[in-house]
């Protein structure tokens, strides 16, 4: 059975960090995506890492370039999105995507259950 399991949410000051965490059990994927989703919003696009033989890619949403960043642990395997100089409007559901051919969620083939992060200014 294909998982996802995501960790790390909570609550946080503005300009503070948070790491989320992705873990994937029942087989390895070579791309992985952060989504979130606001009360009352669409789900939207984060981030993206990918891994293939050329190298790999990695992708940001404009709203947070320069302040997220992430990475995997092909090792676990595991998913990170290590948040920084978070703000209010950064406060959603973060959810793990895989196997995603765009930034639209619903291109996604796998979903965690999401983690909370509240951001507080």
């Amino acid at each position: 059975q294909v998982q996802l399991v995501e960790s790390g949410g909570g609550l946080v000051q503005a300009g503070g960090s948070l790491r989320l965490s992705c873990a994937a059990s029942g087989r390895t994927f070579t791309s992985y995506a952060w989504f979130r989703q606001a009360p009352g919003k669409e789900r939207e696009f984060v981030a993206a890492i990918t891994i293939s033989w050329s190298g790999g890619s990695i992708d940001y949403a404009d709203s947070v370039k320069g302040r997220f960043t992430i990475s995997r642990d092909n090792a676990k395997p595991t998913v990170y999105l290590q948040m920084g100089s978070l703000k209010p409007e950064d406060t959603a559901v973060y959810y793990c995507a895989a196997v995603c051919s765009g930034r639209t969620a619903g291109t996604c083939s796998y979903w965690g259950q999401g983690t909370q992060v509240s951001v507080s200014s």
